[in-house]
């Protein structure tokens, strides 16, 4: 049987440094996932890309949220929301806007690993109880590292370094070479450089999750 491995040669990392064009909203459908419609064109959109929602009047529960692309249908102008179900959402009645997150790479990434992060424990046990018990707390979704040959004028690892000042919550996207991304929100909470002799200048970031990854 042929392998599915995906090979990790190929694969993006961007950072989110500002917003893009708001579009208005023409519909949203209270279906799972949740579906809406745009009145522009979605050329501009991708599967993965990060919008925020707001100024909605009927289904005001998307309003001052940031959601995931998971699927375009870009015949209809419909952006389909990750993980969102709207079935028991208020119809929509009339406006609302989607702004999408601009997303700019970070060049020269020689390799990530992380999302390592786990759920606590709760203890539940009483006195009738044979042994320990326990149930699953809130997920931690943990941490990214990320490796990468330094280059001071890249707009990826500026926007890096400056993330690393301010403590700012940033939105980050991992694409894959098959299309799949892994979209998240984190702080990057160092940004290291390093070299050597014989050896290249290297810089190194940790990135703290806040919040679920949505793959997409």
């Amino acid at each position: 049987m042929p392998s599915n491995a995906i090979s990790a040669q190929g694969s993006t990392l961007s950072i989110g440094t500002a917003s893009g064009s708001a579009n208005n909203i023409t519909a949203v459908s209270l279906t799972n996932p949740c579906r809406v419609t745009l009145q522009s064109s979605v050329s501009g959109l991708s599967v993965g890309d990060v919008v925020a929602i707001a100024d909605i009047t009927g289904t005001t529960q998307l309003n001052g949220r940031t959601f995931v692309v998971e699927y375009i249908e870009s015949a209809n102008k419909i952006i389909t929301l990750a993980g969102v179900d709207a079935l028991a959402y208020t119809a929509w009645s009339s406006g609302g806007t989607v702004t999408p997150t601009t997303l700019t790479e970070i060049t020269e990434v020689q390799s990530f690993s992380g999302f390592d992060g786990a759920s606590s424990e709760i203890d539940v046990t009483n006195l009738s109880s044979t042994a320990k018990e326990f149930v699953a707390g809130l997920a931690d979704s943990g941490n990214v590292s990320v490796e990468m040959n330094g280059y001071l004028d890249d707009p990826g690892q500026i926007a890096l370094a400056a993330a690393q000042t301010s403590g700012a919550l940033k939105k980050f996207k991992l694409e894959l070479p098959d299309g799949h991304t892994a979209t998240f929100s984190a702080f990057v909470k160092s940004f290291s450089a390093s070299g050597g002799v014989d050896q290249t200048f290297k810089r190194s970031a940790s990135l703290r999750l806040s919040g679920p990854v949505t793959w997409a």
